[in-house]
Order: C-alpha cells, then structure tokens, then sequence
C-alpha cells in the first residue's frame, strides 16, 4: 500500500465555526468545528486510514506496523512522525499565543515545539492576525502589558487576503483573527502556551489558563521581518518544505512526480476535484481531502482541476551529531559535522561507581553544555551515538549488560532521549570504534572492513555494505571469543582457547616475561625483535600466528576488504602486517587463487569511538 487517504481528526475548540463541514466536507456531527487535523499522528488527534489494508487504523498504527522507515532517509533526524497538517476556522479571534522551541518543549513538556506555516484560504473584509510585535519591546513591559491588558496595542496587525502565506517560527506570538479560513502545517506538537484570551471562558464556565511565565521564558519580543522568498517553495525550513500545485484543468491538466527514498510525500487538496494515482492505486480527490505517499513509493501523478500543497523533509542545513563514548574510566564525547571531522572534544571520569542513571544524567548534562559552548543550537543536532561496553541490544536501545561498568538493564536510549530531542543510538563500543575507521579513517574507501582491537581484551568490530553487522540475535560480534585452539588457555570469558587468551596485551606480556624471565614492556618486546633477538623473535612470531589464525575465520566467513589493527598493539602492528598477510595467503580459502583483504592500522586512535558513534 503506497497512497493512503486520510480521515481527520476534529477539534471542537469554542472559537471555530462551521465552514469545514459546509465547504470541505469534513464528517462531523457537531455544533463547532475549529481544526480538522487532516495529517496526524499526535496522540491527541490521529488521522484515519480510509483505504486499502489499513482502513480503519490510525496514521500511529499504520506507523507502528510499517516503522519509522517509511519516513524517509530526511527524516531519521526525528523521533517522530515529524509534521501536523490542518484546516482551521476561525469564526472568533483565537487566543494570542506562542510556542515553543525544541529545546524548551523538551524540557518542559517532553514533546517537541513548534515552527508552523499558514496559506490563507479565505478572509472576510477587514479581517487580520496578530504577527509579533510593532516595535522591540522589553521582558518587562511585556509582563505588564499582559498584566494591564494593554498587550495588543504593541502587537503587529497584519490584513490578510485569500492566498498570504506566513511562516511562523517558534517563539514568535502569534493569533489568527476572526474570519479566517486557513490552512496550516506545522512540527508535530501541541504546545500552545496562551497569553491573552479576551477574557473569554470555556464550556466548564471558567476563564481558560493562561501560561504566562512560559510564555515571557520563549516569546522573541523584537518584530519579525517575513521572508517571503523561499523561492522555489511556499516554505522550506529544517521541519518541512512545501511546494504549492495548481492544475486548471485545460493548459496544465496532470502532474507527474517521484516519492524516492528521501522522504514521504503528503497531498493536502485545498480546492477542486480529480484523480491522484500511483502504481498500485487510483483514488478520487475533492477540496478537503488528505493523502500521504510513503518513502520510496515511487512514481505518482495527480490529474484534473486543483490547488493543493505539497509537503516533504527536505535534508537538515549544516547538520551536526555528537558521539559518545562510555569507558570504564574516561567518557568521551564530541561534536562532528557532515565530513566527520571533530569540532569539539569533551572529556570527563566515568567514575562507574556511580548508578546507571547519574552518568546518564550526567551524559545528558555535558552534551548540552557542549553544544552551548560551541554555540551550536540543539535544533542542529540530528542524531547522538554512544558506545558502551558490554552486550547491547541495539533495537531495544537497552545495555543488556557491562562489567566494565556495572550496568544491567540499563534503557540507555529512552533515558538519554528523554533529555536530548533528537535520535539517540546506541551500539558496542568496539563496534562503534570500527564504524569511525570505516567511514572516515584507515577504512574509508572500503565498505566491509573487520577491526580487531588488542588491548586488555580483544575486540573489534564487523562493518558490512558500510554498517554495522549485528546478525539475526542481539550482541553484535565477539572477534576476540572464537576458539583457535581446543582446550588451550584459560579465557576471561570461562571458555578455553579463546584468540583473546593469546593476543590480549596481558597475553603477549606474560609470554615474553616467561620467556625473558622477568617483566617486560611492549616496547622492549618489539625492539629485541628487531634486534634479532632469538627469543622474543620466536615470541613475536607465535603471537602472529595466533593472530593471523583469528584473522583467517573471519576472512573465511565474511570475506572483508580490509583487516584493520587497532587498540594498544596499533603502535607495534607495522611490524605484524607482512607476517600476517604471508598467513593470511597460505591458510585463507582459496589460497593464492582468491584475494585476500589488506591489511592495515588503524588512524583515529581514541577519536574512532567518537565518530563512530556519532555515525549509528
């Protein structure tokens, strides 16, 4: 099913009219019909499916069934289902309101705010709304304005005309006026916060609340200036683009259009009557009707007489993430832009001691005084990554569980997000270290690369076609837990032969000071070797082996394009690559006869945790 027509939801509020039902044919059986919420998946209001397998089964269903996916590529940015389309009518004056930036909306009402746009549909003579202020005016004198009911007389009263168009951001006071038809598409969110209401009471016979000191917190008090050139869109910011169509049905009677993977299509029929179609469907429009197009759905066409608008997500402008990397003893965190370059590095003790939720609350805490530092508003960020240590299930977003940090059960990502208002992910830390190699260091022009890390365990991290490889079951991969020898050393992990066993830092260590009979450096192992020193070279070689037998089933399995060596044993790897790849060209399948991957060091150190993340 790849074009859904939609039912809208119906808001009663006490200043609309009736011209909804009369002139767009909305179905309601009331006295008042103020909005029709055309395009919704608010759980104050969802839209219904009227067509197809899903008919009867609200916008939020069909997206529960279907996944965020179908939103498009544009739109992993969001949480959510990203906008709310709507007709309003406004019989009387609608309260004189404001609403709310992400970041505020967040923290304080735990949905996100709200940037809308209106088309002006019709307008009684001499009617007007309210849009800002006529003159910059101080938090104070707005307190006593509001206070003394004097607060129109600073506000900007626009006339308006059938087909004016505005774009209201978020903190910009705002009311529609009486005798006002419109057509409004907005961020997915109902945080009003009313300033003024004339006074007037609701059906409970009381006054209706007003929000005054939220309101003082988020209202921009200097006068818009409206940018009318969104050339060639009616409206293009960071939430929604919309792009107006006009059919007369003689000179331009179709339209042809693509829905490609970038970003659903939404069809919002604002006059006349006709067909819209896509392969697999044919359905019938009039004034009023509503249609969204999944992502990727492919080509589509509207034919007869109408005026409609269409709305998509457009890419974020000069996006950032941040990635987070959780360690037993350090957290790391950085800001890194579209060429996965760090803008910024903030380091702190992990102090695992401490519960789950302080260095969550903390996690949260730094993030936005990261961004505040660098002067990066939160509405750029469009995505944080963090790496863990431990068993993760990425899907739930849950650290199953983590020695090195003492958590179990942990829901990272509803914690975390809870917080920050943008897609949290969260993934392995040895694999969000190889995702930071794969896309921007010694793995960048490769799309499947294995990274082994050896350090005080072995990890490491699979990335196939460019992502990161889980399986079919939770816990990503465990490079440095597959048996190279039946019933030989003792692993960390209770098993026995474990490729950890023999090629941990520890590992290496304790070979050599057997052999040296006393302890000796990585440093001091490597540089005998070179020395020709009979004894470590034998160690060096034994340890290769080892090595190269782990790397050899991995190669069998996943065929790689590149083995990338990283962790404390980057500094000496050099040394390891030519062995390595002689091992790798005798015991691979295949042989001589079949390529085998290059093998080489890892490039971004501390920073590949950072990235990576911030790439999931």
């Amino acid at each position: 099913m790849a074009l859904l027509k939609l039912k809208p939801a119906c808001k009663d509020y006490l200043w609309g009219g009736h011209r909804l039902v009369e002139e767009y044919g909305v179905e309601y059986d009331g006295a008042i019909l103020a909005e029709a919420w055309v395009l919704s998946a608010h759980s104050d209001g969802a839209s219904t499916i009227v067509n197809g397998e899903y008919a009867g089964k609200t916008l939020i269903e069909y997206l529960d069934a279907e996944g965020l996916e179908i939103l498009g590529t544009h739109c992993r940015r969001f949480r959510e289902f990203p906008i709310l389309t709507k007709f309003i009518d406004a019989r009387d004056n609608l309260s004189i309101q404001v609403h709310p930036s992400n970041a505020y909306a967040l923290k304080n009402e735990n949905q996100y705010g709200k940037t809308e746009m209106w088309v002006v549909l019709d307008a009684e003579p001499g009617a007007f709304l309210y849009y800002g202020f006529k003159r910059e005016i101080s938090k104070e004198e707005f307190a006593a304005r509001i206070m003394q009911n004097t607060l129109l007389e600073v506000l900007n009263a626009v006339p308006v005309k059938k087909g004016d168009m505005f774009l209201i951001e978020s903190g910009t006071l705002h009311a529609i006026g009486k005798g006002i038809l419109i057509a409004e598409i907005q961020q997915n969110s109902n945080v009003t916060y009313r300033i003024y209401d004339y006074g007037r009471v609701g059906a409970d016979g009381k006054k209706r609340d007003l929000h005054i000191e939220k309101a003082l917190a988020v209202t921009n008090r200097i006068p818009i200036v409206q940018n009318a050139n969104s050339y060639p869109h009616v409206a293009d910011c960071d939430y929604f683009t919309v792009d107006k169509i006009n059919l007369d049905g003689k000179l331009t009677y179709r339209m042809q259009g693509n829905v490609d993977e970038k970003s659903f299509l939404s069809i919002l029929i604002l006059d006349g009557k006709g067909t819209v179609s896509n392969k697999s469907e044919k359905l019938s429009y009039k004034k009023g009707d509503s249609f969204f197009l999944p992502a990727n759905s492919g080509d589509w066409q509207i034919e007869g007489t109408c005026d409609a608008l269409i709305t998509t997500i457009r890419e974020k402008a000069n996006p950032i993430r941040v990635g987070v990397n959780i360690g037993s003893s350090e957290v790391q965190m950085g800001i890194i832009n579209e060429q996965n370059q760090l803008l910024d590095v903030r380091k702190y003790p992990t102090q695992p001691k401490r519960t789950a939720q302080e260095i969550i609350d903390e996690t949260a805490e730094n993030i936005l005084k990261l961004l505040a530092e660098n002067n990066i508003p939160l509405e750029q960020c469009v995505g944080v990554g963090v790496g863990v240590p431990g068993t993760i299930d990425r899907r739930k977003g849950t650290v199953v569980y983590s020695n090195n940090i003492r958590w179990e059960d942990v829901q990272l990502t509803k914690t975390l997000g809870e917080v920050i208002p943008c897609p949290v992910r969260i993934a392995n830390d040895a694999d969000c270290a190889a995702l930071g190699e794969a896309v921007a260091g010694a793995g960048k022009n490769f799309s499947d690369v294995v990274m082994f890390t050896m350090g005080n365990g072995v990890g490491g991290g699979i990335i196939l076609n460019g992502e990161v490889f889980e399986g079919g079951i939770m816990g990503g991969s465990e490079v440095g837990h597959q048996v190279i020898r039946v019933n030989g050393r003792l692993c960390s992990c209770g098993r026995k032969g474990c490729l950890e066993a023999y090629v941990s830092v520890p590992a290496l260590l304790k070979s050599a000071s057997q052999v040296a009979g006393k302890d000796i450096t990585l440093e001091e192992i490597f540089t005998l070797a070179k020395e020709e020193d009979v004894a470590m070279t034998e160690v060096v070689e034994q340890y290769a082996l080892m090595l190269g037998q782990g790397i050899v089933n991995i190669v069998n399995m996943f065929r790689p394009q590149l083995i990338l060596i990283g962790g404390a044993m980057s500094t000496y790897a050099k040394d390891l690559i030519e062995p390595l790849t002689d091992i790798l060209k005798e015991d691979c399948f295949g042989g001589i006869h079949a390529p085998i991957p290059q093998i080489a060091i890892a490039e971004l150190g501390s920073n590949a945790g950072m990235i990576g993340a911030a790439n999931l």
